[in-house]
């Protein structure tokens, strides 16, 4: 079964898609030339052993994360089938050619001075920002990914903690080859801060919350919902675990300003109901974003 999304050539979405790897690839080497290879930070994947290499031999980093790349992308499709098409061979193709030509045009020194901490953050912010659009064209980072998903394949282990594993192992490398603790700390802040970075750029921040309400009086709770806060739900009938009684549970999601109101007003209605709310990452469909929307973009 092949995993390889497809535009038409010099169609719009094929315009968009290209567009974004190109300013992602550019974006993720600025990341690296101006905030992370400086203090040999070490953030895991191809560019974590490129960034090792290049301290020790003087190699460019770029030019030897092609070199990991090409070989692990044909083992990875002979392994597990087209999964990676021209737009992932293009992005790790363009984000070397910027890595190696802003080192050229930039040098070796670091945009701040002396701060290997606010490095690690704005350079995180920076990659993650990158690889989230780069991820937003349907491409993928390959490096590191490919070998978790090769590993994967075998072991039958959880892709999200492969990846972990692996970025760990080579995170461990920057350990042994620098022999300074903090270089494994730097590097895990910016793994942390470019994964956070990445979910913002695919789902967006919302500050939408999913509310789950059991409650005696769903009639004054609908009404409140519908007509005043302007917003759908459903009820879901339920049956208490303790006494066994039928219970209406109303599911909703509202903003955190809705979420005030709604929460005043069931305080004064019926005090003692019962109410969950949970962080909603993203939400699709009517009233909110479209899932036409979603997938077009």
């Amino acid at each position: 079964m092949s995993f390889i999304v497809k535009e038409k050539p010099f169609s719009k979405k094929w315009f968009i898609a290209y567009s974004l790897i190109v300013v992602g690839a550019f974006i993720m080497a600025s990341g690296y030339v101006l905030f992370i290879t400086p203090y040999k930070i070490v953030p895991g994947g191809v560019y974590g052993i490129s960034i090792v290499l290049h301290h020790i031999l003087g190699t460019p980093v770029g030019l030897v994360a092609i070199c990991f790349d090409i070989p692990l992308t044909i083992l990875g499709i002979k392994i597990l089938g087209p999964r990676f098409g021209v737009k992932t061979v293009v992005g790790f193709l363009l984000t070397a050619f910027f890595m190696d030509g802003l080192t050229y045009l930039w040098g070796e020194q670091p945009l701040v001075e002396d701060d290997a901490l606010l490095s690690s953050i704005f350079g995180g912010v920076m990659i993650g920002l990158g690889l989230g659009l780069i991820f937003k064209s349907k491409a993928t980072s390959g490096g590191s990914d490919i070998v978790a998903m090769m590993i994967g394949k075998y072991s039958g282990l959880p892709l999200g903690q492969l990846m972990i594993a692996v970025d760990s192992v080579i995170v461990l490398v920057g350990l042994i080859a620098f022999q300074d603790w903090k270089i494994p700390l730097y590097s895990l802040i910016v793994i942390f801060i470019t994964g956070r970075i990445v979910d913002i750029v695919l789902q967006g921040i919302s500050y939408d919350k999913t509310l789950f309400i059991i409650t005696e009086k769903p009639k004054e709770l609908r009404n409140k919902i519908i007509n005043d806060l302007n917003r759908g739900g459903t009820f879901i009938q339920g049956k208490g675990m303790y006494s066994e009684n039928d219970r209406t549970i109303i599911y909703t999601v509202v903003n955190r300003r809705e979420l005030a109101i709604l929460q005043d007003y069931i305080h004064d209605t019926d005090p003692d109901a019962f109410m969950t709310v949970i962080n909603a990452n993203e939400i699709l469909g009517k009233g909110f974003k479209s899932l036409r929307d979603k997938i077009s973009d």
